[in-house]
């Protein structure tokens, strides 16, 4: 019994034994695969060669030490200048063994460049002023003056447009020809001009009568509504014929109606007959007068009815201008202004014409404004135009005043888009004074 019982109780001990050091070997192999796992978990996640990253001298505090048996990271320790070349050295050895699309593939983020800093000496030198060169600064202020300049002068720099680009393919525009007509006519208006001093030679009329000759004929070249053209023909066929032919005062206006029937035989498609213009004229001349008158006419001007007017001027200038229906209105407003007086004789067709649409320019826009395209197409500066145009100035202003009204009652209706209501150019008279 007591033998039984010690051999059972040796075994047991034995087998106690035995399952001790089964168990510590299970136990233990089990801890030491667990360890190594840990520690290729560790590894892949921390990494044996840490990323270098900024860490401040003073170190770690209680709260935020790492509380374990292991020997703390390296990265923690405060870095000196030599350290820190150690890691620099040892992390670029490690980028050049790494394979990149390897650590991207496993979801790491690649660091290429951190650099280390010190934090002392970072704080202690971002507080200290940085020099700057007088001698840099005034270069570069230089430079961007300059530059600016540049600009300024490319912005404001005005090159002539070319007008008849957009008329290539419209045949009436004669696009080929439009330079040598147009410097045919400039060269063939001295030839229609008459001279500024005609009336002296006339005993029976005088400036003032032929004002209101003309002034009639423009309200009825408006009752009976037509053309441009025929109205500054009109006006041209009585100057060059008056500067010829010595006229009773009776007969004026006889010869202000041939005149206006010569016109429109040459500009209008239908035109008034002879009876219509012995019935405006209150029957004070005959049909037998009047065909008389337009041969008399007719022989004294040698059949010339092509000549260049002030009309034939204005559509190539505002062409020029690139005028909308305001400025047109305005610029024959102002045109047939001159038409009425006497003065104005003085100045070629092209320079009233040209005169006119830099004043009327001025009225709408309050400023002087004449752009290269218009002195290239005009041939004339805005320095030669000024004295023409404060004389057209002045006509503006009494437009609306004594017995020569015609003008402004024909440009003060709708369909002359009220251009007679335009406040004068005032400033253009306070610049001469």
């Amino acid at each position: 019994m007591g033998v039984s019982s010690n051999e059972n109780n040796q075994a047991r001990m034995t087998k106690s034994t035995n399952g001790q050091e089964m168990g510590y070997r299970e136990f233990g192999v089990e801890t030491r695969n667990n360890r190594r796992a840990l520690s290729a978990i560790n590894q892949n996640f921390i990494g044996a060669n840490q990323y270098p990253c900024v860490v401040n001298k003073r170190g770690l505090s209680d709260a935020n030490e790492i509380c374990n048996k292991n020997p703390p990271i390296p990265a923690h320790r405060p870095i000196t200048r030599k350290f820190a070349a150690q890691i620099a050295s040892s992390r670029q050895h490690y980028q050049e063994e790494t394979k990149k699309p390897k650590l991207a593939a496993e979801g790491f983020h690649v660091w290429e460049d951190v650099h280390i800093i010190d934090v002392d000496e970072y704080e202690a030198e971002k507080d200290q002023p940085v020099p700057m060169s007088l001698e840099q600064t005034e270069t570069i202020l230089h430079d961007n003056k300059t530059q600016m300049e540049i600009e300024m002068e490319d912005i404001f720099e005005e090159t002539a447009i070319d007008i008849d680009s957009g008329d290539l393919k419209n045949p009436l525009a004669a696009v080929d020809y439009v330079q040598d007509l147009y410097a045919y006519y400039s060269k063939m208006e001295v030839c229609s001009c008459v001279s500024p001093d005609y009336m002296a030679q006339q005993s029976d009329v005088n400036e003032r009568m032929r004002s209101i000759l003309i002034d009639w004929l423009i309200e009825v070249h408006h009752k009976f509504d037509l053309r441009e053209e025929t109205l500054f023909l009109t006006v041209n066929l009585i100057d060059r014929f008056l500067e010829k032919q010595s006229v009773v005062r009776k007969k004026l206006q006889l010869v202000g109606l041939v005149a206006t029937l010569l016109a429109c035989k040459y500009e209008e498609v239908t035109l008034p007959v002879v009876d219509d213009l012995v019935f405006i004229s209150d029957k004070a001349y005959s049909r037998k007068e009047v065909l008389e008158m337009e041969k008399l006419m007719l022989n004294t001007l040698q059949f010339n009815m092509s000549v260049p007017t002030p009309y034939v001027f204005m559509r190539r200038f505002l062409k020029a201008a690139q005028s909308d229906r305001k400025l047109e209105l305005l610029s024959f407003f102002l045109i047939e202004l001159c038409l009425v007086e006497y003065e104005m004789l003085k100045f070629p067709p092209s320079f009233i014409a040209a005169a006119a649409i830099f004043t009327a320019q001025c009225t709408l826009y309050g400023v002087k404004q004449w752009s290269t395209t218009c002195e290239l197409h005009t041939k004339y500066s805005e320095d030669q135009l000024l004295e023409c145009s404060r004389l057209i100035v002045g006509f503006h202003q009494r437009a609306a005043t004594g017995k020569l009204t015609g003008v402004h009652r024909k440009y003060n209706t709708s369909k002359s888009g009220y251009a007679a209501k335009c406040a004068p150019a005032h400033f253009l008279l306070e610049q001469c004074q």
